[in-house]
């Protein structure tokens, strides 16, 4: 491990067993951070925490349902009591439904809240009250379906369209103290969420064609990406959202 970027800070990365989540965990530590991830199931947290510490990282893994909110809030506080302080807040965990608006339950609309949006917001609210004394950065991971409306994902559009917000809002209360809050918004990013749209050549190629890369993105491209806002590089950034998409969201999209 290198003398670098986070060096000497405390990150805390939700959904991180698999996906972005990981790849952000690991690319934190990596320049320096300890990183708390958390997630709902321990198999996956613990490989996570084996290949940082396999590098030479710190790293520790508590199980977590962000939309849980005691338990999810306690998880947060008992982080930054045990490492002394907290400075950098991922909030990745998402859940969504699909289906059409006629055939969507309003217990299935909600669920595309109760992660995305609730752990969002409760994440945010405690990492704002430990970040006061020193200052922090949160990063909030949206998606590109809450930008552009996606059919048959009504809910989960919404709720990602309201952490740009959201994020926003905190951003101006937060930078008073030196509190920092900034959006990344992915497209189309090779991890097990979206294994099911890239499982054979044709269904690939179909999706390559509407980025203007010609590619999926890797999450490790995500990952560089809440570094460089996590980090003092990004000191007079807030209230930014930030597109990582290989250009997708910058295009109208006529004719395959």
């Amino acid at each position: 491990m290198t003398q670098a970027r986070m060096q000497g800070k405390v990150a805390f990365v939700t959904g991180a067993g698999t996906g972005i989540g990981a790849a952000t965990a690991i690319r934190l530590a990596q320049e320096g951070a300890t990183v708390v991830i958390c997630g709902r199931r321990q198999a996956p947290l613990d490989e996570v925490v084996a290949k940082i510490k396999a590098a030479g990282g710190q790293a520790e893994a508590v199980q977590a349902d962000v939309s849980d909110e005691a338990g999810f809030t306690a998880a947060i506080e008992a982080a930054a009591q045990r490492h002394g302080r907290l400075d950098v807040l991922v909030n990745n965990a998402m859940a969504y439904s699909w289906g059409s608006i006629e055939d969507t339950s309003t217990a299935d609309w909600h669920s595309n809240f109760s992660t995305s949006v609730d752990g969002t917001f409760w994440g945010t609210r405690a990492a704002m009250k430990l970040m006061k004394a020193q200052g922090g950065s949160i990063i909030n991971v949206s998606s590109i379906c809450g930008l552009l409306g996606t059919a048959q994902m009504s809910g989960y559009s919404a709720a990602k369209a309201a952490i740009i917000n959201f994020s926003r809002a905190a951003a101006a209360e937060g930078a008073a103290q030196g509190i920092r809050v900034n959006v990344v918004i992915p497209a189309v990013v090779e991890t097990p969420a979206t294994a099911g749209m890239l499982s054979d050549d044709a269904s690939r190629q179909n999706t390559e064609k509407l980025i203007p890369m010609g590619r999926v993105g890797q999450p490790q491209e995500l990952a560089n990406a809440i570094l460089f806002l996590a980090s003092d590089e990004a000191s007079y950034i807030t209230g930014a959202a930030l597109p990582v998409d290989g250009g997708r969201s910058a295009v109208l999209v006529t004719a395959l």
